[in-house]
């Protein structure tokens, strides 16, 4: 097994400067197995979130010079190499090898993420749960795992751009819009730097604060985040905007894409007159409340269509459009073609699903 992988060649390994006594000496007291990763890459994965993981763990190995942390391996199913979605090629160690029980595994996805879903992936990847390895996904993975009947009544999470579509074809699943997730044996990651947070927060479950923190410092990373942490700025912190009402109203929109409440409604939740309401949008998001939750479902209702083989008429029904003429005729003038003719386009991330 490469405990290094090919990762190690990119950049040559430079002696970190002291890292604080007390955790160096916890380390140095104990015989220090180093937990074992093993990453599945998926053809289309994402390169940034894939490294930002490998990294986080590379840099705990620096720590101290007689104990390694981490080791790990790279597998795909052809053995030889994964492609990225921007084309990037990473050499891997093996296919689809048994593991060993105390593995983790994490399987690392990105766009074409149903064509990468293979029998053969889904087959393995039921056959090392039940040997009780800890199994995780970064980014539109968590399509795999659920493919393979992992997820069912877990909370998890995947990239925000593919969450819609996501939610839509795995009820089953408690989809949040977290950073990353644990529950049980199975963790989730939305990708990208959230992989860090991820391998942060893991680190310092296995090790403690004091590697954890000193893992951020080399990476001049000085706000970790925990999962609480939702994955987008908001449209209010874009703005610099702090208004708690405007805030709780903006949610409660988002929350209710499916079936529309009306801005009456809205402005009573948040203790306020409807007139109030209005003029809190127009000062702040120079629109109306009832305008700014039309565009709202009409961007839920394009992720669905470039994402996902639904019919034109259920998703018209999941963004609360009752009538498919309409639905048509807004969808045209807000994004310029028909909902039947974005449906017709390059399906991403579950092409083929």
């Amino acid at each position: 097994m490469h405990t290094r992988s090919h990762l190690a060649a990119e950049c040559p390994i430079r002696s970190p400067p002291c890292a604080p006594v007390s955790a160096r000496c916890l380390l140095m007291s104990q015989d220090v197995t180093p937990k074992n990763y093993v990453f599945l890459l998926l053809d289309g994965f994402s390169p940034l979130g894939f490294h930002c993981a490998v990294e986080t763990l590379a840099h705990a190995n620096r720590y101290h010079p007689d104990a390694t942390c981490y080791s790990w391996k790279l597998l795909h199913e052809r053995e030889t190499h994964a492609v990225g979605w921007n084309g990037f090629h990473v050499p891997c160690d093996a296919g689809l090898v048994p593991l060993r029980h105390d593995d983790v595994l994490v399987v690392v996805g990105g766009e074409r993420i149903a064509e990468a879903t293979t029998v053969p992936v889904i087959n393995w990847l039921r056959r090392e749960a039940r040997r009780g390895v800890t199994i995780g996904a970064i980014s539109s993975a968590v399509y795999t795992l659920g493919k393979a009947g992992l997820l069912s009544e877990k909370q998890v999470t995947t990239h925000w751009e593919y969450h819609a579509s996501l939610s839509e074809m795995m009820a089953q699943v408690k989809l949040v819009d977290n950073i990353f997730t644990e529950d049980g044996t199975i963790f989730t990651c939305a990708g990208g730097a959230a992989s860090m947070d991820l391998m942060l927060h893991r680190i310092f479950r296995d090790y403690g604060e004091d590697l954890a923190g000193w893992v951020a410092d080399q990476m001049i990373y000085t706000m970790p985040r925990s999962t609480e942490h939702a994955q987008r700025i908001s449209v209010l912190n874009k703005t610099g905007i702090r208004h708690l009402k405007l805030a709780q109203a903006v949610e409660l929109m988002e929350a209710n894409l499916e079936d529309p409440i009306s801005p009456q409604e809205i402005a009573a939740y948040v203790e306020l007159s409807t007139r109030q309401l209005e003029r809190l949008f127009a000062r702040y998001l120079s629109t109306s409340p009832r305008k700014y939750y039309f565009q709202l479902r009409l961007e839920k209702a394009r992720q669905l269509l470039m994402q996902t083989n639904l019919p034109v008429i259920d998703v018209a029904i999941a963004c609360g459009f009752q009538s498919p003429s309409h639905f048509s005729k807004s969808y045209r003038a807000a994004f310029g073609l028909t909902p039947r003719q974005e449906s017709s386009g390059s399906k991403l991330p579950w092409s083929g699903a």
